[in-house]
């Protein structure tokens, strides 16, 4: 009698996530707006919206905007409602923050969309390692999701993973 190999992992009803399959294509753009101030200490009312009155926004259509300011500088909560007021129609996402912060939010869109449903009472890993810029908040949200339906979550790969849940 010849002895095979039987891949336990294959016939296995353990269920892989990779967020890396999720990432959306797209240009991420960081919108500084440090440019826009006067000696990048304040913003001047009348020159900022003059700034965006004349600044081509299509420059960002189909791209992934974070909106930040990198100087210490005190700037109105408005002075971002209007960029975003500008940018909304040109980009697939816009976000006040750090490009981490951007992939977060569209991380978190994402994962609010997924039927969670699919997962109820299997075994799933939570695949790390990606070669994109997945977030590790990102992680974190899809495991507090699937603590909902799944049997158990682990994090790696199959032959080799961390046990974070088990009902």
């Amino acid at each position: 009698m010849a002895d095979h190999i039987i891949n336990r992992v294959a016939n296995s009803k353990l269920v892989t996530i990779d967020l890396e399959d999720f990432y959306p294509e797209g240009k991420r753009v960081l919108f500084d707006i440090k440019d826009w101030l006067f000696q990048e200490l304040v913003l001047k009312e009348k020159d900022f919206r003059e700034f965006v009155k004349n600044h081509d926004w299509n420059q960002y259509k189909n791209q992934y905007v974070a909106v930040t300011c990198s100087v210490d500088a005190i700037v109105p909560d408005w002075a971002f409602m209007l960029l975003v007021v500008n940018l909304e129609p040109f980009v697939e996402k816009c976000h006040i923050g750090s490009l981490e912060d951007l992939e977060t939010s569209i991380y978190q869109d994402i994962i609010n969309q997924l039927d969670i449903e699919i997962y109820r009472d299997k075994p799933v890993i939570i695949k790390g390692c990606s070669n994109m810029p997945v977030p590790v908040n990102a992680y974190v949200m899809i495991t507090n999701a699937l603590k909902k339906t799944a049997k158990s979550i682990m994090y790696g790969e199959a032959c080799s993973f961390v046990p974070l849940f088990k009902r």
